[in-house]
């Protein structure tokens, strides 16, 4: 058993060492957000073309602000359209990462153009949001 603690031990630090060797890029945890909105449904097939043709800066930005696998779905509920959200986040500072993505005028301009098409739920509208947040409540890979 002494054997296999210091065999795990030493592979342990090995693996350490690989991961935090100088001039390796950090290693960072993910984390995921979900969010939810309500959408107007006059502005639906608005919202769809403005993201079938994103704007590749504010793509760039997403990236430079250390988010990835980012989705919106769209869902009818009761007649109503909603859209749902989901990213992971790879970065240290979740919100300076996104006081810099919301400091920069292009992704200003294109908020411009998406904000108007959503109606926010009752609780970010009460904190002047347009997304709610969502509980995790399950997760497997």
């Amino acid at each position: 058993m002494k054997a296999f603690v210091i065999t795990l031990t030493a592979f342990c630090s090995l693996a350490f060492v690989y991961i935090a060797k100088p001039g390796s890029e950090p290693v960072h945890a993910i984390k995921r957000y979900a969010g939810i909105t309500g959408l107007k449904p006059d502005k639906v097939q608005e919202y769809k073309s403005l993201h079938a043709h994103a704007w590749p800066a504010v793509l760039k930005k997403i990236t430079e602000c250390n988010i990835r696998n980012y989705s919106i779905y769209l869902k009818q509920i009761n007649g109503k359209p909603y859209l749902f959200s989901y990213f992971e986040y790879t970065g240290d500072d979740f919100n300076a990462d996104m006081k810099k993505m919301a400091a920069d005028p292009t992704t200003q301009q294109w908020w411009k153009q998406t904000d108007p098409t959503q109606i926010p739920l009752p609780d970010a509208q009460a904190k002047g949001q347009i997304w709610s947040s969502m509980e995790e409540v399950f997760h497997t890979n």
